[in-house]
């Protein structure tokens, strides 16, 4: 059965996908100081379009929230900080970057793309360089209740857009699923694509 709104197969690994309780663990400055207990875990990764740089040090650190005792989410650093004023600027490609070639945990990223804007170049770089490493990933587009625009694009012609683009470097396209915070669009759906990810990675 392929997912509403997503290119995702449920398959025989597929299993119990309800949050029922989450805690924070801890927040750590280098991927060597993050949690060292094999629980498998995912990356939460989007553009920093925040404006607010006096937040900045809340987020330039690996968080991880324990999800019902069995498994990681977690929060990291967004790679739009080359952006930020000097003051607060981090280097995202030798922070961020290292967490995802040194984490043997990692069962996959969830990248978080603005489904209500036309495709980033610098979403597509970031997809293009996690493609480059092999390292497992999501597409998970967001504001997708955002249909009808006065101007530009829908949501589903960025998608298909974003989809095309990324085509021209990969050789099998990485899942990708529809999702709004507001509707609710697509939630059980990446959580259960999440479980039979965490259950093959465990075998």
């Amino acid at each position: 059965m392929i997912l509403p709104g997503s290119n995702i197969v449920v398959g025989p690994y597929a299993g119990h996908s309800q949050i029922k309780e989450v805690e924070f663990v801890k927040s750590s400055a280098k991927a060597k100081d993050c949690p060292k207990d094999d629980k498998p875990e995912f990356a939460i990764l989007r553009f920093w379009v925040g404006p607010m740089w006096a937040s900045l040090r809340k987020t330039q650190l690996i968080n991880h929230f324990l999800v019902n005792k069995s498994w990681y989410f977690v929060d990291l650093p967004g790679y739009g900080f080359a952006k930020a004023p000097d003051a607060a600027q981090m280097n995202w490609s030798t922070f961020t970057k290292g967490y995802f070639l040194n984490r043997e945990t990692l069962v996959g990223v969830l990248l978080l793309i603005d489904a209500s804007v036309p495709p980033q170049k610098i979403d597509l770089d970031c997809a293009n360089w996690l493609g480059r490493k092999n390292i497992p990933m999501t597409f998970v587009f967001t504001k997708c209740d955002k249909m009808k625009v006065s101007k530009g694009s829908r949501p589903d012609e960025n998608i298909r857009n974003f989809q095309e683009l990324i085509r021209e470097n990969y050789n099998k396209h990485p899942p990708w699923i529809m999702t709004s915070s507001v509707t609710g669009l697509g939630r059980d759906e990446l959580l259960l694509h999440m479980s039979q990810l965490r259950n093959y990675w465990d075998q």
